[in-house]
C-alpha cells in the first residue's frame, strides 16, 4: 500500500478487499507450511516460545500452544489505545499476512479483514511491548479478541467481544498451526501509532509553515529571509521548499517589505532605525527556513520508514515457497520504527520550541516594538490579554523537551535475557504521540495570539488570500476579545480544527 492507500484505510474508513492473487499466495504459504513441519523442528510451530524454545511440544498440544500465546501474554497495563490507532496497527499486521509469507490460515486473515471493515477494535492497553518479537503484549490482546475473548470498542462502547460478534453473526477466528504466534510476532502497534503519529505531524508542520508566514506579515518583515536567491545556497531540500511554501502562502500579502526598495535604493542618514522595522528580524522570523527545513526533511524519511515497515514481513519464522523453506531470524525487531519516532518527536518539539518562541515575540513589547503586551486589546492593569496563555505554552513546550531525550538506546535485557537487545518502539512511538498533542496545544494557543495581532494592528485587507481565510477561520471560533474571560475551551476547539484543517 502506498502512504494514501494506508491513510484512506485507517482515516477515511476506506474497506478492505483481499485480492483474488492475495488469496492464493496466503493458502499457498498455510499448505507449505503444514506439509514442511510434519517432520521438522520449527521454532513456534512445535517448540516452546522465546527461551523456551528448547522445548519440543508434542503433537497433540501443537494447537493449544496457538492459543497459550495469546492468552499468556494478554498482560497490557493503562489506558487503551484510542480505536484509530488500534484501526492502523491492526491494518500493518494484514499487510504481512497478505504477503504471503507467513503460513497462517486464510480465515485469519480474513478475521483482521472482518474486523477492519466493520469497526470493531480491540481493547488494546497501552504499556507491555519492549518492541522486540515486536509488540507481543499489545498484539495478544488484538488476538484475544480475534478468538472471541477479551473486551472490544464497537461503535464507541467498551464491550464484550463475544457479545459484539454473536450479534454480527462473526465467527470467532480457529487457531491453526502457527497463527497464534504469527499475529502477536511483529511491529504492528508501534508501526500503527507511527502512522497516526507522521499524520498528524505532517499537519502541524503545515499549520507551522503558515504561522510562520502569517509572523512576519504582522512584524513587516523584509521578504528575502525566504526568497528563492537566498535559500537555494545552501543545498538541503527541505530549506528549499519551506522556502517555497513561505512565497506561495505569502503571495499578495502588502504587509511584506521589500529590502532593495527601502534600504538599497534610497539614502539613509539615521544613526538608529527605531524599533517598528527591524533590519533583521529576530530568528525565530527571519531562520525559519533553517529550522523547518530538517523537520520536512525528518517527515519525508519518517513516511519512507513508516510505509515500508507496513509492506514488510515482520515475524519470525517466516517462509518462502519459491525456495521451499522456512527461516529464523528477527524481522519483528522494532529498531526502525523505534529510531524514527525518536527523530520525529524531536522535529515536532522543533516545530514547538519555534511556536513558542513566536509567540514570546507577539507578546514581548519591548521585542516587537509594535503591540500591546501580550496582545491586550483591553485596560493594561486592568486587563491581561494572553498573558497567562503563554504559561501553558511555555510548559508544555518544556514538557516536549524533557520527553524528547531518545528512547531506542533505552534496551533493557529481559525474558531470561533472550531479548537482550530490544528496540522499546512502541515506547517511543507513544511519547512521540504526546509530544505531537503538546505541539497541537501550543499551536492553538499560536492561533489566538495571530488573530488577535492582526485584530490590534488593523492588517485583516493587507494579509495574503491564505493567511486572510486562516483568520476569518479562526475568527469564526474565537471572536475578538477585549475582557478577560477563560480560554481553556478556545484552545480546546482550536486545536480540533487544526487537528481537521
Amino acid at each position: 500500500m502506498t502512504y494514501e492507500e494506508i491513510i484512506d484505510v485507517v482515516f477515511n474508513g476506506m474497506t478492505l478487499e483481499m485480492t483474488p492473487n492475495e488469496q492464493e499466495k496466503i493458502e499457498a504459504a498455510y499448505t507449505f507450511l503444514k506439509d514442511f513441519a510434519r517432520d521438522k523442528v520449527i521454532y513456534g510451530i512445535n517448540t516452546g516460545f522465546g527461551p523456551m524454545a528448547q522445548y519440543r511440544i508434542d503433537d497433540h498440544d501443537l494447537l493449544a500452544l496457538q492459543y497459550n500465546i495469546i492468552r499468556s501474554h494478554a498482560t497490557g497495563a493503562g489506558k487503551p489505545l484510542e480505536p484509530l490507532y488500534v484501526r492502523a496497527a491492526m491494518l500493518a499486521r494484514y499487510l504481512t499476512f497478505v504477503s504471503g509469507n507467513s503460513g497462517v490460515h486464510l480465515n485469519t486473515v480474513k478475521a483482521f479483514q472482518t474486523f477492519i471493515n466493520k469497526g470493531i477494535y480491540p481493547f488494546v492497553p497501552e504499556h507491555g511491548s519492549v518492541g522486540a518479537s515486536g509488540d507481543l503484549v499489545q498484539l495478544a490482546h488484538v488476538a484475544l479478541t480475534l478468538i472471541g475473548e477479551g473486551y472490544v470498542f464497537y461503535k464507541g462502547k467498551k464491550r464484550p467481544t463475544a457479545d459484539v460478534l454473536q450479534e454480527l453473526g462473526v465467527e470467532p477466528l480457529k487457531m491453526y498451526i502457527r497463527d497464534g504466534l504469527s499475529i502477536v510476532n511483529g511491529t504492528a502497534v508501534m508501526s500503527g501509532i507511527g502512522m497516526v503519529n507522521l499524520y498528524y505531524a505532517q499537519k502541524l508542520f503545515d499549520w507551522s509553515l503558515l504561522f510562520s508566514t502569517m509572523m512576519n506579515e504582522i512584524a513587516s518583515s523584509y521578504d528575502d529571509c525566504f526568497s528563492q536567491e537566498l535559500n537555494g545556497m545552501k543545498h538541503h531540500e527541505g530549506q528549499h521548499y519551506v522556502a517555497a511554501e513561505m512565497r506561495r502562502i505569502a503571495a499578495g500579502s502588502r504587509c511584506f517589505k521589500d529590502r532593495q526598495a527601502e534600504l538599497y535604493q534610497q539614502q539613509h542618514h539615521e544613526s538608529y532605525f527605531g524599533n517598528e522595522v527591524k533590519v533583521q528580524p529576530y530568528y525565530s522570523l527571519r531562520c525559519v527556513p533553517q529550522i523547518l527545513g530538517p523537520v520536512y526533511d525528518e517527515l519525508v524519511n519518517a513516511r519512507k520508514v513508516l510505509v515500508n515497515e507496513y509492506n514488510s514481513v515482520d515475524d519470525n519464522p517466516v517462509l518462502d515457497v519459491a525456495t521451499r523453506n522456512v527461516y529464523h531470524g528477527g524481522n519483528f525487531h522494532g529498531d526502525y520504527v523505534s529510531f524514527e519516532m525518536d527523530k520525529l518527536k524531536i522535529a515536532v518539539t522543533m516545530m514547538t520550541m519555534l511556536s513558542e518562541r513566536q509567540l514570546n515575540y507577539l507578546f514581548h513589547d519591548r521585542i516587537n516594538g509594535i503591540l500591546p503586551p501580550f496582545v491586550n486589546l483591553g485596560h493594561l492593569g486592568l486587563n491581561y490579554g494572553l498573558q497567562a496563555a503563554q504559561f501553558t505554552a511555555t510548559s508544555t513546550t518544556a514538557e516536549s523537551q524533557t520527553l524528547s531525550n531518545p528512547v531506542c538506546v533505552h534496551s533493557i535485557p529481559n525474558n531470561n535475557d533472550n531479548q537482550d537487545v530490544v528496540s522499546m518502539g512502541t515506547n517511543s512511538a507513544l511519547l512521540a504521540r504526546r509530544v505531537i498533542d503538546n505541539g497541537y496545544q501550543v499551536a492553538a494557543i499560536q492561533c489566538m495570539a495571530l488573530v488577535q495581532a492582526v485584530d490590534c494592528l488593523k492588517i485583516q485587507d493587507k494579509l495574503s488570500p491564505v493567511t486572510r481565510k486562516f483568520y476569518d477561520e479562526v475568527r469564526a471560533i474565537v471572536p475578538a476579545f477585549v475582557d478577560d474571560t477563560p480560554k481553556y475551551e478556545e484552545i480546546e476547539h482550536l486545536q480540533a480544527y487544526l487537528r481537521g484543517n
